[in-house]
């Protein structure tokens, strides 16, 4: 993200993200119920189911992902995708299973047609992969090679599954021996029995078959419902099997809409078919065998006991079909069912324990956890509750999530005390008929307004905390969608009934506009009401669709924006327009007033605002505008969004002005006050402006499609944005740590540099040339270098002329020789200091081996590119300089031979000797 350098810097940072997981297809859980691992599109995603925290995203090959599955120890993942390739990844969990570390160990081309099933054993050892052609390999996962090859017809492979008879034979042998039930042939038959390997693969197909792979004799054998007439086990695809080791029987669930117990008797498998009323998904045996479950299209998890094959849940009616049950897995040494169902959430159910599962009848089971795959298209989002620890989304869906937005993580088992994660499924608001478009919540968050495409608006009473979410009334009347609800947030006197217990004092009115082009006041009743409400004012409020509604913090006005690019102001008791905002050239899709206590805003004229008040409002001509309430007119318009502005919303005013001690003292502080709002849109950008000076104080971004919705916590100014990438994002303010982290960095700064100062002055190079250089001085570390370097006093044997700079420059980092290498380049290509330079550079290289250089640690972008280019151009420069001393000397010969010729030419001198005039040479 990008910030303007301020005086007080204005930012945030992601605090925390609610985002997609599933999206249709596979899912798989570890044995230790920890590690889910999803579909994500191209994408592995892996999440610890506890804490609903994103452990690992696996990036895809480019195609969908066509199944996937992790084993039971999680010590592998493998994924399977159109492009006809398997990945096997190698995990690494982390101790407190914060992080997981994937590695990928092989890629390999399973089959011809994609992998459409995958089954591992529960020793993590063997993975068979079923393919679309009816092929059935089997792997080692480990050694990566294929082990087995399963023969059979060209048809769709639906269901496979590993499981082990030797082992209960030899119980049932010893057993028998023990009761004396068994003749001495059959003894031996089971001994003989025990000898065998006891893995199988039972797999099933598209076209209702059964069958039994012996990895021991690599033989298959059918299961038929009638072995006589050889009638196949069922008539449409086997979407799952289970093995129960202590009953020795085969369970199988089909879309024929049977699940079938299979018992061996007399040599063969004999069927025993139930449930002949909806499509079945998944099957499995729960309680050691005592229990079967089944999950299916009406989106029940029913169970069934094995014994006499009737199902003991309750008689419950069947859910929606966007509920219905696609897949299921489940754990039953943690009583736990893990369901997928059509609409990508995923339900955890909790299964009866041994002692419980004796009732002939139980109550229904519903999910104690829900966990959103995707939220889809996010519309609009709400903070709720007094505490700020739910939050209402709109998502593209008649059902309103709530999503507990608290910061403690529960364990598996913590669902009777109410515990929630944040990003958990609290609960649905199930009412609408039709795509929920708009939120509105009123000042203590317990009462939630809704508009829908459904032509209705709704008002929720939400209450958490006796797990109540009710429908408190209908609103009725508009004969296209709503697509703005808005609710007063007048503050109760704290005194008050209403203050005290809001659950049972709803909002006085609810404003609402529609496509149909008009607004409608609301009376809310004192009491529930079941049927509609009728309309208390309706007016014809614009010439095309409204976009938003928002109340004034008195409740005394609110404005209305529309497509027709007009913002309208009304009397919130008449319904009657007190005045227009036109300036917009498109539609305006946000409007905001500004909240109470706002101080004067200095609008471009440079005049101070205040009577009335200010209101934003945000079009789709990509401008955010300022309007003065006391005779609306634009006061300032703030450009930077490149697509619509979707949303703003003002942020929280620092509480300088409310705790001054006196009045002089407040309006000062509130004049110093920064005021600002920020904004979202369709170019998946959150902006933060200063509204007096009319400039971006940061932007904000960590989404890849529009955003429809921003809204901010009242009470830590924490921004939250939505949109059409189906992503939450928490932006924490962390302008107060910027701010005191500047400083405490720029006052270190300064205690450095005096320092530094103090190093040089007292000629302590060791300590001067280590603190230069993380400090990043280059000309004081030049001139430390200099002085080193032309010492009048330099040590015997020394490199550089003082040999505790050669220790200083023996013991650097990676990171401080090539920040020195930057220094010395620089150096290098001045004729006046490359002597400093070349001194430093030979020291070096003395010191270091030549492998060093080339095999520096270097962080950044360019990495090695960058060292490279350094070292070449310290290469290139030395040479020069080489060249140029080679082309001096050479020079001072020839300077040196024509003096001596010259000496030659001359005349002998003449000295006076004893009087006499000589020649000098003699």
């Amino acid at each position: 993200m990008a910030y303007r350098q301020t005086t007080t810097k204005t930012t945030f940072e992601v605090n925390n993200v609610i985002q997609p997981i599933f999206t249709g297809g596979s899912v798989a859980l570890d044995n230790g119920a920890r590690i889910l691992a999803t579909t994500l599109g191209e994408q592995a995603v892996l999440t610890e189911l506890n804490t609903g925290k994103q452990l690992a995203e696996i990036e895809g090959d480019g195609e969908p992902i066509s199944t996937l599955t992790i084993t039971p120890s999680a010590s592998h993942l493998i994924v399977c995708s159109r492009s006809l390739t398997m990945r096997i990844y190698s995990l690494k969990v982390s101790p407190d299973y914060d992080s997981i570390e994937a590695t990928l160990v092989r890629t390999t081309k399973p089959h011809a047609t994609p992998v459409v099933v995958l089954a591992v054993d529960r020793t993590s050892t063997l993975l068979a992969t079923g393919a679309a052609d009816g092929a059935i390999k089997i792997w080692d996962i480990v050694g990566g090679y294929v082990t087995h090859t399963v023969s059979g017809p060209s048809v769709l492979i639906s269901a496979l599954h590993f499981f082990e008879i030797a082992a209960l034979e030899d119980q049932a042998s010893n057993k028998n021996k023990k009761n004396r039930r068994k003749s001495t042939a059959e003894e031996e038959q089971a001994q003989d029995d025990s000898v065998a390997s006891k893995f199988r693969l039972a797999y099933g197909t598209q076209d209702g078959k059964i069958r039994i792979f012996d990895l021991s004799k690599r033989k298959t054998y059918p299961v038929y419902a009638d072995p006589t007439s050889r009638r196949e086990a069922h008539e449409s695809n086997v979407q799952s099997l289970d093995y129960s080791p202590e009953l020795h029987a085969l369970l199988s669930g089909s879309r024929d809409k049977t699940m079938t117990v299979w018992l061996w008797k007399e040599g063969t498998w004999r069927g025993t078919p139930m449930l002949r009323h909806e499509g079945v998904e998944a099957v499995g045996f729960l309680n050691n065998g005592s229990l079967m479950y089944s999950a299916g299209t009406s989106g029940l998890l029913r169970l069934w006991d094995t014994t006499t094959h009737q199902e003991i849940t309750a008689k419950q009616d069947a859910k929606s079909e966007a509920e219905s049950i696609v897949s299921a897995l489940a754990l039953p040494h943690k009583n736990l069912v893990v369901c997928a169902q059509s609409d990508f959430t995923l339900a955890l159910y909790r299964t009866p324990s041994v002692a419980d599962a004796t009732k002939k009848s139980t109550k229904p089971l519903e999910p104690f956890r829900r966990i959103s795959g995707t939220h889809d298209e996010i519309l609009d989002l709400v903070y709720l509750l007094p505490d700020q620890s739910l939050m209402a989304l709109a998502t593209n869906s008649e059902d309103i999530r709530l999503v507990s937005v608290a910061d403690k993580q529960p364990q598996l088992g913590d669902e009777e005390e109410g515990a929630a994660y944040f990003g958990h499924d609290v609960a649905l608001l199930k009412g609408h008929e039709d795509i929920v478009m708009s939120l509105d919540v009123d000042w203590s968050g317990h009462w939630v307004a809704s508009g829908a495409k459904d032509n209705t608006a709704r008002l929720w009473r939400v209450d958490p905390a006796n797990n109540s979410f009710e429908c408190y009334a209908v609103f009725t009347g508009h004969i296209e969608s709503v697509g703005a609800v808005a609710l007063p947030k007048i503050v109760p006197p704290e005194n008050s009934e209403a203050f005290k217990n809001p659950l049972d004092h709803p909002p006085a009115f609810l404003i609402s506009g529609s496509q149909d082009r008009f607004v409608q006041k609301r009376d809310i009743p004192r009491t529930s009401q079941k049927g509609a409400v009728s309309t208390s004012l309706r007016r014809l409020a614009h010439e095309k669709d409204i976009n938003a509604l928002d109340i004034s913090p008195n409740g005394k006005l609110f404005a209305s924006a529309s497509q027709d690019k007009t913002v309208k102001i009304w009397d919130s008791a008449t319904l009657e327009v007190v005045g227009i905002l036109k300036g917009h050239r498109r539609g305006v899709w946000t409007v905001r007033f500004a909240p109470q206590g706002m101080p004067a805003i200095q609008g471009e004229t440079g005049t101070a605002v205040s009577g009335k008040g200010v209101i934003l409002t945000g079009s789709g001509d990509k401008t955010i505008k300022l309007w003065n309430l006391s005779d609306y007119t634009c006061l300032r318009t703030f450009e930077g969004h490149s697509h619509n502005v979707l949303k703003v919303v003002w942020l929280r005013l620092p509480k300088a002005a409310d705790d001054a001690e006196d009045e002089a003292a407040a309006a000062a502080s509130k004049a110093k006050q920064r005021i600002q709002f920020a904004s979202a849109g369709a170019d998946s950008l959150v902006k933060v402006w200063d509204a007096n000076l009319g400039e971006t104080e940061c932007t904000l971004d960590n989404h890849e499609d529009r955003l429809w919705t921003l809204t901010v916590h009242p009470k830590t100014n924490m921004l939250v944005s939505g949109g059409s990438d189906s992503r939450v994002t928490f932006w924490k303010d962390t302008s107060a740590e910027t701010h005191a982290a500047a400083s405490s960095a720029a006052l270190k700064l300064v205690e450095q540099e005096q320092q530094l100062e103090n190093y040089i002055h007292a000629g302590a190079y060791r300590d001067a040339i280590i603190l230069a250089l993380q400090l990043n001085h280059p000309g004081r570390l030049l001139g430390i270098f200099t002085n080193v370097v032309t010492t009048n006093a330099p040590e015997e044997g020394s490199l550089c002329g003082i040999k505790a700079v050669d220790q200083v420059l023996g013991n650097l980092s990676d990171e401080q020789i090539f920040l020195l290498l930057l220094r010395l380049r620089d150096w290098n290509t001045n004729a006046r200091t490359a002597p400093v330079a070349q001194r430093i550079l030979w020291a070096l290289v003395r010191l270091y081996p030549a492998n060093k250089f080339s095999n520096l640690s270097v962080k950044g972008a360019r990495g090695q590119k960058s060292l490279k280019e350094v070292l070449n151009a310290l290469r290139v420069y030395t040479e020069r300089h080489y060249k140029r001393i080679e082309e001096l000397v050479d020079e001072s010969y020839l300077v040196e031979y024509t003096l001596q010729e010259m000496d030659s030419l001359a005349p002998p001198a003449i000295e006076e000797r004893d009087g006499d005039l000589v020649m000098a040479d003699a």
